[in-house]
């Protein structure tokens, strides 16, 4: 199989004008340290768990383990499909069911279209699910959510339609297709992780909805049994600066969602939006850029009412920035990666540890093989982890 990029044409349209900061001279070698994070991390038993896309021995990426003082170690290297049935790639974060730890790959596994996998955290790991394809769904690129139980999570294509699929599974591996997505009016390519509210789970598409050539992309609320409505479709940049191309997933917070879209608003960079579960929707802000940042990805993170979150490009150095935005919009950049040494490119979701904040950068560090990092509110940045892909 592929492998599959996150965001499609707005990413290909962003890397046309020249905007990411880093990016590797060379896909990463194999050897004993992943490369490029992209999930962020968590915290189980006083440690940082994450994944990273590629390095690792067959160089179909890793999970990590790191002490907040730095000390890495590789407890998963991924085999990949066709070589086994592992999977191979993963792209977003891990979390924790009763001391062990759940995620997705976009391809590997037994038909090469992704897997559901656990691994505990001494490193034993095993793949729970193969997806097939076709009606059963294709490339999970988006994390699990934890329902009494059970875990779901999207797959960005496959379905009966083609467009999509939102799926269960216990952790015995019994997996089922919940929806699938439609396209036109509906949603199409759902990338972000689902949240649980009150019974149902909401999530974002990053295209459909019905505006423009595919639509500028959805959120929707999908019920366990499996009856799916769209809340929300984005209008795009065009119609009066409404966002486009939310890929990462939502944050509940008083009752109303929150969560950001890659492009579009006022500038054409990405915003930070609410909607209502009856289905208003509000711009928050639009970013600019340059010292601003642009692209925001992943989930929003909530501390006492200030939503902290990342943007993969731009800010005073072009490597991308911590932000945070009051829920009345008004906005700050926390911190402007510099590149280099400093970590570029930050892509998943931020922790909240005590009061200082980890996250991962893509690129950047000492080998431009991506970072794992810690923030203060007041802007105080420190490089835990500097990965060497080889």
């Amino acid at each position: 199989m592929p492998r599959v990029s996150r965001c499609r044409h707005t990413l290909a349209a962003t890397l046309a004008l020249g905007l990411l900061a880093a990016s590797p001279g060379a896909r990463a070698q194999n050897g004993t340290d992943g490369a490029y994070p992209q999930g962020g991390v968590i915290t189980v038993g006083g440690l940082l768990y994450g994944t990273t896309e590629e390095g690792g021995t067959a160089n179909y990426g890793t999970v990590f383990s790191l002490t907040r003082a730095g000390a890495e170690k590789m407890t998963h290297s991924f085999e990949g499909n066709p070589n086994t049935t592992d999977g191979g790639y993963p792209q977003t974060g891990l979390i924790d069911v009763g001391g062990t730890l759940y995620g997705t790959t976009p391809v590997g596994g037994a038909s090469g279209y992704g897997t559901v996998f656990s691994i505990t955290t001494k490193g034993v790991e095993k793949v729970l699910y193969s997806f097939q394809g076709g009606s059963d769904g294709a490339s999970p690129q988006g994390g699990l959510v934890n329902v009494g139980g059970t875990l779901y999570g999207t797959t960005e294509s496959g379905g009966s339609n083609g467009y999509g699929t939102v799926f269960s599974i216990t952790t015995a591996g019994g997996e089922k297709v919940l929806y699938s997505f439609k396209g036109g009016s509906d949603g199409e390519a759902p990338v972000g992780t689902l949240i649980d509210v009150g019974g149902f789970l909401y999530g974002t598409t990053y295209d459909g909805g019905g505006y423009g050539y595919t639509g500028y992309g959805t959120v929707f609320r999908v019920s366990t049994a499996g009856k799916e409505k769209v809340l929300y479709a984005f209008k795009g940049p065009y119609d009066n600066g409404d966002g486009e191309g939310p890929n990462g997933g939502l944050i509940d917070v008083g009752g109303t969602l929150y969560g950001t879209t890659y492009a579009g608003g006022a500038g054409g960079f990405g915003s930070v939006f609410s909607v209502t579960k009856a289905g208003a929707e509000k711009i928050l802000y639009s970013f600019a850029l340059d010292t601003d940042g642009a692209n925001p990805s992943g989930s929003l993170l909530n501390v006492g009412g200030i939503l902290f979150g990342t943007n993969r490009v731009g800010g005073a150095h072009n490597g991308g920035t911590v932000f945070s935005v009051s829920r009345a919009g008004a906005e700050n950049v926390v911190y402007s990666f510099e590149g280099g040494v400093d970590g570029a490119n930050p892509l998943g979701s931020l922790i909240d540890v005590g009061g200082i904040f980890y996250g991962t950068t893509g690129f950047g560090g000492a080998s431009n093989d991506g970072t794992v990092f810690s923030v203060t509110k007041a802007g105080v940045e420190k490089v835990i982890y500097a990965f060497k892909g080889e």
